[in-house]
C-alpha cells in the first residue's frame, strides 16, 4: 500500500500543493486528472523526491518517511522501490536504448552488468523494441523513446510506477501504441499512478480516478463515479470542457 498524507509544496510564494492526502492499495491503477497548473506533476515529483516537499509523510508498505526530513538513505530506498516515466522520456541521449534500460539496474540497484543486460533485453522485447536495442534516442521515434522509458521502469521491478503525462509529448500517431504498452504494464499487477489527459484511457484502465485543481484533491472515486456522476461542481465543469457531450452523463 502507498499512502500520502498532508503533502504541501510551494515554489517561492506560490503554494502548489495544499495538504494533499490519498491512499493507493497494492496493485491499483490510479489516474490523476486536472487542469494545467493543478499540481499533478509536482505531486508525483515529490513522491520520488525529484522535488522536496515542505510537509507530508509517505508510506510505502511498512515504511514511513517524512517527506521534508528524509535522509539520503531514505530517499534512495524510495527510489529503489519506485520508477518514474517522464513526460519528455528522460533518456540519456549518449546511451543506446539497452544502456538506458540498464542504467538504473546497475547504478541504483547494484545489479551485475551481465544480469542487468539480460533484464534490460527482456524488458525491451516486452515493449516490442528488441530490434532497436542498439539505437540511440535520436534514432528512435517519440513513441519508441517513451517505450524505452517504460521498459526502463518495468525492468526495475518496482513496487510502484509513476507516469507523468506519458503521451503529452507524442505526435498523435504514437499515442495509441504507448497507451497499449501502459495497459500491458497494468495487467502485470504493478501499482501505478498516472497523470494523464487521456480520458478514455483513464476510464478504461483505472481502479480509481483522482481529480485535482488548485493544488488540492477535489474529488476521487471509481471511473464510473467520476466520469458519469461527479459530485463536485469543479469536476463537472472540467469534464464538460474536455469530454464530448455524447460521452458525458450526469
Amino acid at each position: 500500500m502507498i499512502e500520502i498524507t498532508h503533502l504541501k509544496k510551494s515554489f517561492g510564494k506560490q503554494e502548489v500543493l495544499k495538504d494533499v492526502s490519498f491512499k493507493i492499495q497494492k496493485g491499483q491503477v490510479v489516474t490523476i486528472l486536472g487542469p494545467s497548473g493543478s499540481g499533478k506533476t509536482t505531486f508525483l515529483r515529490c513522491i520520488n523526491f525529484l522535488e522536496r516537499a515542505e510537509e507530508g509523510e509517505l508510506r510505502i508498505g511498512d515504511t514511513r518517511i517524512n517527506l521534508r526530513k528524509a535522509s539520503r538513505k531514505e530517499i534512495l530506498n524510495v527510489r529503489r522501490r519506485t520508477a518514474f516515466v517522464f513526460q519528455n522520456y528522460g533518456l540519456f541521449y549518449h546511451k543506446t536504448a539497452l544502456q538506458n534500460v540498464m542504467e538504473g539496474l546497475v547504478v541504483v540497484q547494484k545489479i551485475p552488468k551481465d544480469e542487468a543486460r539480460k533484464r534490460a533485453e527482456a524488458a525491451l522485447e516486452w515493449v516490442g523494441l528488441s530490434n532497436r536495442k542498439d539505437f540511440y534516442p535520436s534514432q528512435l521515434s517519440g513513441g519508441q523513446q517513451q517505450r524505452v522509458g517504460i521498459a526502463r521502469a518495468v525492468a526495475l521491478n518496482p513496487e510502484v510506477i509513476l507516469f507523468d503525462e506519458p503521451t503529452s509529448a507524442l505526435d498523435p500517431e504514437w499515442v495509441g501504441e504507448t497507451l497499449d504498452v501502459i495497459k500491458k504494464v497494468a495487467k502485470k499487477g504493478i501499482t501505478m499512478i498516472i497523470v494523464t489527459h487521456e480520458m478514455s484511457f483513464a476510464e478504461e484502465v483505472s481502479d480509481k480516478v483522482v481529480f485535482m485543481d488548485g493544488g488540492s484533491v477535489v474529488e476521487e472515486g471509481t471511473p464510473k463515479e467520476i466520469f458519469t456522476n461527479p459530485k463536485e461542481e469543479r469536476t463537472k465543469k472540467f469534464l464538460a470542457r474536455i469530454i464530448p457531450q455524447d460521452m458525458y452523463y450526469i
